[in-house]
């Protein structure tokens, strides 16, 4: 949440105290508090998930398995989202060549 730069948003910033894995944590962030709220549940709920995977129980070995999951989760999102950009892109090519070739070589009511 801090040190991440949001411009003019860095002069209302807020200190929230948030546990996770039932650790207190203060954090500070120019973004909206409830998205913060929904931000630190959601990596809460991760870390717990990955708590029974580790052999020690250790909130610090969970965190850190957490985290990699989530990259995991992030570069398959953005591997799924320009896959879709590359489709849409096909797309609106073979439509934009579609219309090139479709055009009429004398234009209506200019041939006078």
């Amino acid at each position: 949440m801090s040190g991440h730069q949001n411009g003019p948003k860095d002069q209302q910033k807020h200190v929230l105290e948030v546990i996770i894995a039932g650790i207190p944590l203060k954090l500070k962030s120019g973004q909206d508090p409830d998205l913060v709220k929904k931000l630190v549940s959601f990596v809460d709920k991760k870390v717990q998930e990955a708590l029974p995977a580790t052999k020690n129980g250790s909130v610090q070995n969970a965190a850190l398995l957490a985290a990699l999951n989530l990259a995991e989760e992030l570069f398959e999102l953005k591997a799924r989202a320009l896959q879709q950009l590359e489709k849409f892109e096909k797309k609106a090519q073979k439509a934009l060549s579609d219309l090139e070739t479709s055009k009429p070589t004398t234009r209506p009511g200019l041939d006078n």
